[in-house]
């Protein structure tokens, strides 16, 4: 393929490292993806809301 240059990045590291045939990576990878969303809304986004700015506005109320 003439974009292919040795490096498929991230996602083809982890693609190419999981076990198993086609369905079970398939599975395995979503599996993921839930385990990451999970652990970003139960303890990061959490712990990062009192650090972003969300409540400092700048309209009046007139």
């Amino acid at each position: 393929m003439p974009w292919f240059d040795g490096r498929d990045g991230m996602y083809g590291w982890i693609w190419r490292h999981l076990p198993g045939n086609l369905w079970v990576k398939a599975l395995l990878s979503l599996a993921l993806a839930v385990a990451v969303v999970y652990v970003l809304f139960q303890y990061v986004f959490p712990w990062a809301e009192p650090l972003l700015p969300f409540n400092d506005v700048t309209v009046d109320n007139q």
